[in-house]
């Protein structure tokens, strides 16, 4: 029987089974292929040169994004009579993994195939795939993406570009400044957002360099990601044939944030990508480095840092790919219903926005983590510009600013759910409903349960009702004020960000239970039970800061006690637990998971 297709948010209110998920052991041969071929393309073609990278070696970076093209690297999710490979979603994410351990690079590349070519693939007309997509799939062509403005960040939709129908109606006039352009120093191809005459909403057009009318700035100096181009881009009377307006009239708003959605998820992969060579570096540094007669990699205090690198990067991972496999799905789904590719994936994409959301938010800071801790474990080494770790901890913090600032996401992340939920496509009352009624009963202790994650499952089915209870209180409390409550959106969205994380881990190592003896996954059920272990805690913090900033008297006493049950776990020796990952790391001498 085929699994059942999961909707956007119903992590919150559903159960899912292992079964139903995809994990990063499921890989078919192809995919491992594909993945090797973007590793053997960095240690071959990317890490020799990185120095020349980051001095922004004149012609570098575009001829390696010419080479990657000659591999197929730019066209995975391309379709293959637009000169890609035609890869599914899971696939192209496996690729922005690979690549996130490229540096620089990994940011070229990213905003090439993603932001750059992909409003052309699922918005542009026939034509102008044809013209555009094969070109940019083989690196012939590179793409650059014009959203933001000086006064126009996070507030896109505020942007003061215009564009201005010419007298013959054949061309528009656009005139405007973009900044923090990636690409823009040799891009061919920008998507630019702009606003036709007096229109409320953006529109999207495709602009070629040719068309004359475009300057740009010098290259931004940058605490990090130094080899990537990052230029201000000025439009003066660009003209632009009208047949290059992307879809409709305003609809650029809409393809920005669909856009976005997909670069979050790729994002959150690519961090991985970074955070696991990262981790890789610092296990073999903590072998060879020997204070007081011994490797430090035997002393307890850098041992719990490789274990909780390991425990972070891992649980992300699992969020990931379970989302890629639901976006997979769901784009099969559409197909089967009648939609065309174009509106199936953007579909399929956009039904989990929610989720692409908390995927940027955990990669971004598991990847903060690493390379932070990466520099702890090298020490002074860490702090030389000789260490490539060094290089990682710069790189690694624009990444939570990136395609939307991470408290940007938190608060969409909760107001992606709510909205589906006042549109009838998440229930959401029910459940919450509920859970208010549990805490007014006695706790059922249910039967005994001895099987391998019996805690874990009671936990991370306890995390969902703690969620509810708090965010279901809110909208109550608050109702049409809760959208400008900051604080309180980011605490439920923390929870919800760890909840999914440890219902992901925990589903696929069960799941990876039913491939291997239970003997072989030894330190991924440690990294289950100490994930979900500190997760409580974590939840029950910001679960209690948001109570404490809106309920109160007998109500706050009564819900504290609800999230004090929902959060509460049985002794756990996490010391021997992260003992057990950080010797498996040891051992192996490598991120091996």
């Amino acid at each position: 029987m085929a699994a059942e297709i999961i909707k956007g948010g119903e992590f919150l209110i559903k159960e899912t089974l292992a079964t139903d998920i995809f994990i990063p052991e499921e890989f078919d041969e192809e995919q491992q292929m594909i993945g090797q071929s973007c590793t053997d393309f960095l240690n071959a073609e990317v890490h020799p040169v990185i120095e020349r990278i980051d001095s922004m070696e004149e012609g570098l970076m575009p001829s390696l994004l010419e080479k990657a093209g000659d591999l197929g690297l730019l066209g995975i999710a391309v379709p293959e009579n637009l000169g890609g490979f035609g890869k599914d979603f899971t696939t192209s994410m496996l690729v922005a993994e690979k690549t996130g351990a490229g540096y620089s690079f990994s940011v070229a590349i990213s905003a090439h195939t993603g932001i750059g070519t992909l409003p052309i693939l699922y918005y542009g007309t026939q034509e102008q795939r044809e013209k555009y997509i094969p070109k940019l799939a083989s690196g012939e062509w590179k793409a650059s993406y014009c959203l933001t403005e000086p006064g126009a960040g996070s507030d896109a939709n505020s942007g003061k570009t215009k564009a201005v129908l010419t007298e013959d109606g054949k061309h528009y006039l656009i005139n405007g400044q973009k900044m923090w352009i990636t690409n823009a120093g040799f891009a061919d191809v920008f998507i630019v957002f702009a606003k036709i005459d007096d229109d409320k909403k953006l529109s999207a057009f495709i602009v070629e360099k040719e068309f004359g009318g475009i300057t740009l700035n010098p290259e931004e100096k940058k605490m990090g990601i130094k080899g990537s181009s990052t230029r201000q881009v000025f439009f003066n009377d660009t003209k632009v044939p009208v047949e290059n307006l992307l879809s409709e009239r305003e609809n650029g708003f809409k393809i920005a944030l669909n856009i976005l959605n997909i670069g979050r998820a790729k994002l959150a992969t690519a961090t991985l990508g970074g955070a696991k060579a990262t981790i890789t570096e610092s296990v073999q540094y903590a072998n060879e480095r020997v204070q007081f007669g011994l490797p430090i990699s035997k002393f307890g205090a850098i041992r719990y840092k490789l274990a909780e690198q390991a425990i972070r990067v891992y649980a992300a991972e699992s969020a990931s790919y379970r989302v890629s496999r639901n976006v997979d799905d769901t784009i099969n789904a559409n197909l089967d219903s009648g939609m065309d590719k174009q509106e199936a994936t953007l579909k399929g994409i956009e039904e989990f926005a929610a989720e692409c959301a908390v995927l940027k938010v955990a990669g971004s800071e598991a990847l903060d983590y690493v390379v932070d801790e990466g520099v702890q474990i090298f020490g002074g080494m860490g702090y030389s510009a000789e260490s490539t770790v060094e290089r990682a901890y710069r790189d690694s913090r624009i990444n939570r600013i990136f395609e939307g600032t991470n408290e940007i996401n938190r608060i969409l992340t909760i107001d992606f759910i709510l909205k589906r939920a006042l549109k009838g496509q998440l229930d959401l009352m029910g459940p919450a409903m509920a859970v208010a009624n549990e805490l007014m009963s006695i706790p059922d202790f249910g039967e005994a349960d001895d099987s391998l994650f019996s805690e874990e499952k009671k936990l991370v089915k306890n995390f969902k009702k703690a969620i509810l209870m708090v965010a279901g209180a809110a909208v109550q409390k608050l109702m049409a004020t809760l959208g400008k409550e900051e604080e309180i959106l980011m605490n439920i969205a923390d929870m919800a960000i760890d909840a999914y994380q440890a219902e992901s881990i925990l589903l696929r190592v069960e799941k990876l239970g039913t491939m291997k003896d239970q003997k072989e996954i030894e330190e991924q059920i440690a990294m289950v039970r100490t994930f979900i272990y500190d997760a409580a805690d974590r939840i029950n913090k910001a679960g209690k800061d948001a109570l404490n900033s809106f309920a109160e008297g007998d109500e706050l006493t009564v819900m504290l006690m609800g999230l004090k049950r929902f959060t509460k776990t049985s002794p756990l020796n996490v010391k021997a637990l992260r003992q057990l990952i950080a010797k498996r790391l040891i051992e192996k001498n490598a991120y091996d998971f």
